[in-house]
């Protein structure tokens, strides 16, 4: 079987959940089936941390084009190429196609449905736009969460439910898990003002949807009690952020809020294992890589208690719902109580047994080719 990918997310300078798990599909597509040919399409150079493995039945196709890539040059080059199946890892396909290529498309999420305010206009028109075509026109959805295939079932109530298939995420267990040597942790943690003290941990995108101001308001009230608490926010500006950083600049304890930026996989690793808590206030999530992450690493999690997060969490986070006040008795729980640490990073080690990159590529490959 001859199947073309959309890979140009993965040229992309940031990254995030959506790019972390087309990474890890292409790291395995080729060795779970060397009968078939993947054809990989990109529009620029990947990203070096990006950058997929390569397969004697892979061809990685650079394609450069100015404007609509994914509607002009990438279908054309479909049209091209013949392909028995094309699919689509981040929710979206092109306008025009071929009649008899079997399309599948990946939707992560439809927070834009839910929060439209908390999206730029012009990418919300995008997403509607996009979205919307790829749900009602492609032959396959992968949804990465029931909680994702209910709200596609929901905001489109015309698509039959048998066209959706569940397929969960991952995490790197080599990497999470990893022992790291005592200069590299030193060196990591020194670089982040984070050697002997206690912090807190979020890993994400800094948008809005991810509830950021909250965690900030939450940790000034225990930093009041815990004079050698930190906040980490562990990741790249997205999209509105410039508030979330307003917040932080206007905050009492600014000094003892730290904005990593985009960082690498290893610093990340680091950041969770040395972490007292991991907390993750989002508003909404299709899944929440960050959650099998913080447990993989052996720390104790926070979730909100909306959306997709009790799927991937079970009963080995705590949960709050919505409110600072409750966050902020959450959280000293877990910084006070050994016995709650322990008992939820022991929970947390079972949990991530239920998910796997492996289970998920073999899955998904499944889907596409039936």
């Amino acid at each position: 079987m001859k199947i073309a990918i959309q890979a140009a997310d993965l040229d992309s300078p940031r990254i995030d959940g959506t790019r972390v798990y087309l990474l890890n599909m292409l790291n395995r597509f080729g060795e779970l089936s060397s009968s078939d040919d993947f054809f990989i399409f990109h529009r620029e150079n990947f990203n070096p941390k990006l950058e997929p493995k390569k397969f004697p039945n892979y061809q990685i196709l650079q394609k450069p084009f100015p404007f609509y890539w994914t509607q002009i040059k990438f279908s054309m080059e479909l049209y091209k190429g013949n392909f028995d199946s094309l699919w689509m890892p981040m929710q979206a396909l092109p306008f025009v196609g071929r009649k008899n290529l079997k399309t599948t498309v990946t939707i992560h999420d439809l927070a834009f449905k839910y929060f439209p305010e908390f999206f730029p206009k012009r990418d919300l028109l995008r997403l509607n736009l996009f979205t919307d075509f790829a749900i009602k026109n492609s032959d396959k959805i992968v949804a990465v969460s029931q909680s994702t295939k209910k709200d596609i079932l929901h905001f489109y109530p015309g698509i039959k439910e048998e066209k959706i298939k569940v397929i969960y995420h991952g995490f790197d267990p080599d990497l999470f898990q990893r022992k790291f040597s005592e200069e590299t942790e030193k060196e990591i943690l020194d670089r982040y003002t984070l050697s002997d003290v206690q912090y807190v941990l979020y890993v994400g995108a800094l948008q809005p949807r991810k509830n950021l101001e909250q965690l900030i308001e939450a940790f000034e009230m225990v930093r009041k009690e815990k004079h050698r608490l930190k906040l980490v926010l562990a990741g790249g500006k997205a999209w509105m952020w410039k508030e979330i950083v307003k917040c932080v600049n206007k905050s009492e304890f600014r000094n003892d809020i730290i904005i990593t930026g985009t960082i690498s996989f290893e610093e990340v690793a680091v950041l969770y294992q040395n972490a007292e808590v991991f907390v993750f206030p989002s508003l909404y999530e299709g899944f929440g890589i960050p959650i099998l992450e913080a447990m993989a690493s052996g720390t104790p999690v926070i979730c909100n208690q909306n959306s997709s997060l009790h799927e991937v969490a079970g009963d080995a986070a705590l949960y709050y719902k919505g409110t600072s006040g409750e966050l902020v008795f959450k959280m000293k729980e877990v910084l006070e109580s050994k016995f709650i640490r322990d008992n939820l990073v022991r929970k947390g080690s079972e949990q991530i047994k239920k998910f796997s990159w492996d289970k998920c590529a073999k899955e998904t490959l499944e889907f596409i080719k039936e």
